[in-house]
Order: structure tokens, then sequence, then C-alpha cells
């Protein structure tokens, strides 16, 4: 009797039963963690409570809890895990919803089957309550968020995004929410803190400045344009979490040949959110007016040449290290300002310091802008 050998169509069934059982299980389990931290947490408080708010009663309680959890539990209950563990509650006081937490606190757990439910975002889901694909790493990262609104942000697009803590603690440390939120109105901020970035136009697409310290490039009078654009393609994933949500990688050095003479577009993206190319120039050293028409003759030619009917028009990106807006606003007009934008790049992380100083600088710089296109309204 010959043997019979499972079909590869048949094996893959069964895999993927075992991969998302596998995924189910672990994220069963940092769930319960999550939970089970936040309800010690609520029970530190509930008992400090009692202790009439005295700071020395609070510290006296983590120390001996510490050594009695360590004995039964292991390091995992250290002085210091315990603190970060009271203040999970205190930054997510609504973890659970008012209905689920006698149920908790009588089990220690929520069922599997309510575990199961939360699986999703649920138009009932609101940032601050419990989530199982947030992971205990992922709430540490964001406890050190102070801002309630940049806070409810980040959760947004860590799941919108499926980012892992690393990355998620990438987007904070580059201040992601303040990058996105410099040019916005008061409305805009909300809806930035409930619904994460919503893309409806252009200008909601890029960031300034755009941080790419991920590339490991020195800050050098010698670097070239090649040097950047090779690294940036050898980090394309990570540069296509910086670009944001809806950039997808179409080519690099693109040819333009027009009666014999050669010209080339270093990227070229497509955005599928916006339905658009995105062509990027880059530039080492300080924007020029002649950067902004090369890169406006290249963004012509592709609205007149490359798009398909149901593509809308094409957008173009310089990347430079330095740059002067007075010099964009002039050289455009207000039609192609909704087409041609600059941002600068840092090859390294700044401090919060300095990007926030950035931050204040482009708003301060955008403030005439505003005004001068309310007038030509």
């Amino acid at each position: 009797m010959s043997e019979i050998q499972p079909s590869d169509r048949f094996y893959d069934r069964i895999r993927d039963i075992l991969d998302n059982t596998r995924a189910n299980v672990a994220r069963t389990v940092n769930t319960a963690q999550v939970l089970s931290n936040w309800l010690i947490g609520r029970a530190i408080i509930e008992e400090e409570q009692q202790g009439q708010h005295r700071a020395e009663y609070g510290e006296s309680l983590l120390k001996h809890l510490s050594q009695k959890l360590k004995q039964d539990f292991g390091t995992g209950y250290s002085y210091s895990n315990l603190k970060y563990i009271r203040q999970f509650y205190l930054t997510f006081p609504q973890l659970l919803p008012e209905n689920e937490i006698g149920h908790a606190v009588r089990d220690q757990s929520l069922s599997s089957a309510k575990l199961s439910s939360l699986s999703h975002l649920q138009p009932s889901w609101q940032a601050g309550q419990l989530h199982p694909n947030l992971s205990w790493t992922h709430y540490r990262t964001l406890m050190r968020v102070e801002k309630l609104e940049a806070r409810a942000f980040y959760e947004i697009e860590t799941l919108k995004n499926n980012w892992s803590a690393r990355e998620l603690e990438r987007q904070i440390n580059s201040l992601l929410f303040e990058r996105l939120a410099k040019s916005l109105d008061k409305q805009g901020l909300m809806q930035l803190a409930t619904q994460g970035q919503i893309i409806q136009k252009p200008s909601d697409v890029f960031k300034d400045p755009l941080v790419i310290e991920f590339l490991g490039l020195p800050e050098s009078p010698r670097l070239v344009e090649s040097d950047l654009e090779a690294a940036l393609i050898s980090n394309l994933q990570t540069f296509l979490l910086e670009l944001g949500k809806g950039f997808a990688f179409v080519s690099r050095q693109e040819r333009i040949t027009l009666d014999g003479d050669h010209f080339y577009i270093d990227l070229v993206f497509y955005h599928t959110i916006l339905k658009c190319y995105i062509l990027i120039d880059l530039k080492v050293g300080k924007l020029t007016h002649g950067d902004i028409g090369q890169l406006q003759f290249y963004v012509n030619y592709y609205d007149r040449e490359r798009c398909a009917e149901d593509d809308n028009p094409t957008l173009g990106l310089i990347l430079c290290s330095d740059k002067n807006d007075a010099v964009v606003k002039y050289t455009l007009s207000p039609e192609q300002q909704n087409k041609i934008f600059a941002s600068r790049y840092k090859l390294h992380l700044p401090t919060e310091a300095e990007l926030q100083a950035e931050l204040q600088r482009e708003i301060s710089q955008l403030q005439p802008i505003r005004t001068t296109r309310k007038k030509s309204q």
C-alpha cells in the first residue's frame, strides 16, 4: 500500500488553524496580563486611600507588597514594576467599561468570550479602554505620554497600523502627534485625538520635519543625494512607516526623455488613499527656487503623460536639509502650493526640546502664509 502524502492545500489549511490558534492564545495572555496589572493597580490605590493619602504609607505598602509577591510569583513584581502598575491604573482609570468592573474584580479576569469580543476596533471602543491588541509593553510606552489627546491619538494609530511597541516608541519619540497637529485648528485637533490621522487632502499627507534617523547617516557636508537615496531604499520599510499611511513605492531614478534630453525623478510613490502619484526629489543643502521649478516640471509631465483617467493630480515633495518658506511661497502660485510641498529631513532623532522649537518656528512661518491665502480668497 502506497503512502498518502497530504496535499499542499490541505497542509496550508492545518497550518493556518495552528497559526491562528497561537495568535489568539498570545493575544489572550497579553490581555490577561494587562487586566491583571490594572486590577492590582486599582487595589493598590484603594488600599493607599485608607492610609489617608500619606506618601510614606504608599511607599511602604509597595515595598512590603513587592517582597511578598516576589516570593510567590517571581521578580516580575519588583518595587519599580509595582510603581508602573500603580501608575497604569491612574493613567487609564476607565480601562474597563463600568459594567465589566464588578465581573473582573470577582473573577480577576475576563471570560474568553469577552476577550474575543474585543478583538477588533468596535464602534463602542474608545481610547483609554482595554483592547487585546495592545500589550503591557504598549501600555507602558503609552504611559509616558502626558497629554491626554496625544495619548489617545497614539492608541488609535497603534491599532490602525498594527505598530509594535518599538514602532510606537519611535513615533512618540519623534513627536508624530505634534508634527501632524501643528497646522490644525481646534476641531482638527479633536479629530486627531478621537479618530487618529484622517487623510482627506494633500496637506494631510506630508510631515515637516521628516525624521530619518534610522538611516544612520552622519551630518556631513560631504553627503550627496545619491547616498541619501540609496540609504532610503535600503531602509524602505522604515521609510514608509515614517512617510505615513497610504504610501506605496513605485520606482527610483525614473527617467523622463524629452527631445533626447534625459531627466531623472529620485523617488516615485503612489498614494492609495488620495489616489495619486507622489514624486519625491531629494536635496542636500538649502532649497532653492530652481529646485521647486524642477519638481514642478516633473509633476506637470506626470499629470499629462503618466496619469490614468481615474488618477487625481500628481503631488510633489522636496526633501531637503534646510528651506526658506518664503522662497516656496513666492515661487509657487496659490494653486501650485496645494500640489508642491517641501519638508526638512532630520538625520538624527532630535530631542523633544529641539523638535518643539522646530515646530514653533514652522507655526510662526505658517501664520503669514495663511493670512495671505485668506486675503486672496
